[in-house]
């Protein structure tokens, strides 16, 4: 992978995955100054996140094919991840138009369509909306309502509660976890019809995931996000004193949370085993970075939390019982 430059935060937020920052590129113009259709669709597929809405994706499936019993009903689950993929993506470029005069003052995120001038704000708005709109019309139509009710839930979440925050208080990283540890309980209902608690212990393993995984991340931008204004932990804790004894709770408390599923008998002795492993192998990933508080270590924990996830999840669907 590249250097810290080049990692950036997931969703912004909520469910997180890598996403390197675009190269720098001018907008495209054909005969007469006008962006090429090609180079607007490019735009406006970079402004949806798809590295973050891959892993929000994988999660859902996840949530569907643990709560699935006998055959899998594929067409449910397209429509699942079909209306799944449209919110996130809603809540992605929605939140880019809310913040493109902070994204202009970071490195990082300057680039973006918005601030770089290449897609203008009402348009990013207009189709934020009909993506959100169209993403809870899918769930409710083809899955059930419960499953359009927390993909509502979730975009407003994140768009009208968690993004504000982030220019109020460091308490946002927390905030922002909920929506981005909803899309597996998602996949849970629309295979389901229901919250069940197996579905609420995935959801407690992403959220507590998040925290360390977050926090990595702002260690590493600390001046792109004091730049823009931001108020993650990191900026507002200039010594990393209570950043890192949050890494070590959160790595602490996530070990006990990933054996749930097999208390639960969920998930088998395989699945056991493996939790615990990988459990303290990302805990001492999480002490180093909270011992040296560097950068480097920092890059290390980003790099183990986003390699611990999906071997987890891969052991949970391996070990379903």
């Amino acid at each position: 992978m590249k250097p810290a430059s080049d990692i950036s935060e997931l969703p912004d937020g909520a469910l997180c995955v890598a996403q390197p920052p675009s190269a720098v590129r001018a907008p495209s113009t054909a005969e007469g100054g006008c962006a090429t259709w090609s180079s607007k669709l490019v735009d406006y597929y970079e402004l949806t996140k798809p590295r973050m809405n891959f892993l929000i994706l994988i999660t859902t499936m996840v949530g569907f094919y643990m709560a699935s019993r006998g055959a899998i009903d594929w067409l449910r689950l397209f429509n699942a991840l079909l209306g799944t993929l449209l919110c996130a993506s809603s809540a992605g470029v929605i939140n880019q138009v809310i913040e493109r005069n902070y994204d202009r003052l970071m490195d990082r995120t300057r680039n973006r369509p918005i601030p770089a001038g290449r897609v203008h704000p009402t348009e990013a708005f207009l189709f934020g909306a009909a993506c959100g709109l169209a993403g809870i019309t899918e769930l409710l139509v083809t899955v059930n309502p419960l499953t359009a009710a927390l993909g509502a839930f979730t975009l407003l979440s994140y768009v009208l509660i968690y993004t504000p925050l982030k220019r109020i208080t460091s308490l946002n990283t927390v905030v922002g976890a909920i929506p981005g540890a909803i899309p597996p309980v998602m996949g849970f209902t629309a295979a389901s019809g229901a919250l069940s608690p197996a579905a609420l212990s995935i959801f407690g393993i992403l959220f507590l995931w998040q925290m360390p995984h977050f926090l990595a991340i702002a260690i590493l931008y600390k001046r792109d996000y004091a730049a823009g204004g931001f108020k993650m932990l990191p900026v507002v804790d200039p010594h990393l004193e209570q950043t890192r004894k949050q890494i070590l709770l959160y790595g602490l408390a996530l070990i006990p949370m990933s054996l749930v599923p097999a208390l639960q008998h969920t998930a088998g002795v395989v699945y056991f085993t493996a939790a615990v492993l990988l459990g303290l192998a990302f805990l001492s990933f999480g002490v180093s970075c909270a011992a040296t508080r560097s950068r480097e270590d920092a890059r290390k924990l980003f790099f183990a939390s986003i390699i611990y996830l999906p071997l987890l999840l891969a052991a949970l669907m391996l070990d379903k019982m």
